[in-house]
């Protein structure tokens, strides 16, 4: 084994994280759980309709041989990038291959040195990370408080971008949007809006939170993740026709990468054509969003967010700690129930959760056992103090 000091500070972290609860491991799909942790709400990784289409495609090559600015590009791609606009109500779309290179490459590319980032606090890693390879200078405001973000705007130069996401992966709640977008032009600001939780669900035909509330005109980009409702991967940044051509120029992150595979093109052409008629499992999702939020709310020792939707945070009425957490989570997947414990360094210390994540194929047996299980597991988990 190496013994180099880097390999023992490497160990050390590793070390560190082992005593804190809080080491991350890989772990294999168990198969028969319900499912209460995937990103799959509408189950389209498994439709009979994307399947098809994948086994139509296979005669395509295996892989899309280059970035799509050398061989890597095709006319199904661009078909699809002409879908997603239309689809969207969007002059223009590029595709990424998954929401961190979208966000990374927009906010990489298109702020500059003098420009201005106010972001959420809450944003997604990918968001955060974009920011740090921009020149651009960046605040971040209070989780969904518009009186703090306008605080910062005094402090703003250049074109100032607010980012922000339609649905937050961690707590379920949503952004302000209209209050966003209204504060936005009232001071000429370029709003961003993620829509990575939201596409696919919300919208009458799944076009997004944006497009649900008519805001398309009044948000400069969107982030339209594909490894959630639409059960695939990949994203793509949907704008003017202008921020498209300048981002096939300037974003690091689309010049310098592998096109997406002919088979995701193929899958995710058949996943938006199946999106419009998909009415009935959003209705479906919601409702059962709903449900199982005030059935955990009725478990004594469990919080959920009254705000939340379709991620449900789990919270505990005394904060636990991670090795709590995992236990609970560890009981529920021994009952049959994917469930995943949310520790630090992913949230905050002190804010351990479980997250779970409903499907419009989860059922309400499944969810009142679930939620009998983590009554008896919160009951019988050792706190980390014990």
């Amino acid at each position: 084994m190496p013994t180099s000091p880097l390999h023992q500070r490497l160990a050390q972290h590793l070390a560190q994280r082992d005593a804190d609860g809080t080491r991350r491991q890989l772990t294999l799909p168990a198969a028969g759980l319900a499912d209460f942790s995937s990103n799959d709400y509408l189950g389209l990784s498994q439709h009979p309709t994307v399947r098809v289409a994948l086994q139509q495609a296979a005669d395509e090559p295996a892989g899309s041989t280059g970035s799509r600015l050398l061989t890597g590009n095709s006319a199904a791609a661009e078909a699809l990038e002409t879908t997603l606009a239309s689809f969207h109500r969007a002059e223009a779309a590029l595709l990424f291959n998954s929401g961190y290179a979208a966000n990374m490459g927009f906010f990489g590319a298109v702020p500059r040195r003098g420009d201005t980032i106010l972001y959420d606090e809450a944003s997604h890693a990918s968001v955060k990370d974009g920011i740090r390879a921009s020149f651009a200078t960046a605040w971040s405001f209070r989780h969904n408080d518009l009186q703090d973000l306008e605080r910062k705007l005094v402090r703003a130069t250049g074109a100032v971008f607010v980012a922000v996401e339609a649905l937050y992966s961690m707590d379920g709640d949503m952004a302000p949007l209209p209050e966003l977008a209204a504060l936005c032009q009232a001071h000429g600001l370029y709003l961003v809006v993620d829509e990575a939780h939201t596409n696919g669900i919300y919208g009458p035909l799944g076009e997004g939170l944006v497009s649900e509330l008519g805001l398309e005109d009044a948000v400069f980009a969107r982030i339209l993740t594909f490894g959630k409702a639409l059960g695939s991967q990949g994203a793509a940044i949907a704008g003017a026709a202008v921020l498209r051509d300048y981002l096939l120029n300037f974003s690091r992150l689309f010049i310098y990468t592998t096109a997406l595979p002919p088979l995701t093109v193929a899958g995710l052409a058949a996943a938006y054509q199946l999106l419009p008629t998909l009415t009935e499992e959003r209705k479906q999702l919601f409702a059962l969003s709903d449900y199982l939020k005030a059935q955990l709310n009725a478990v004594p020792g469990l919080r959920v967010p009254l705000k939340s939707h379709i991620i449900h945070p789990v919270f505990f009425t005394e904060s636990p700690g991670p090795t709590h957490v995992r236990q609970v989570a560890a009981a529920a997947q021994a009952a049959g129930f994917d469930v995943r414990p949310i520790v630090s360094p992913t949230v905050p210390v002190g804010t351990e959760r479980l997250r779970l994540i409903v499907h419009s194929y989860n059922t309400k047996e499944q969810m009142d056992a679930l939620t009998e299980v983590l009554s008896q597991a919160v009951k019988n988990a050792e706190p980390d103090n014990a």
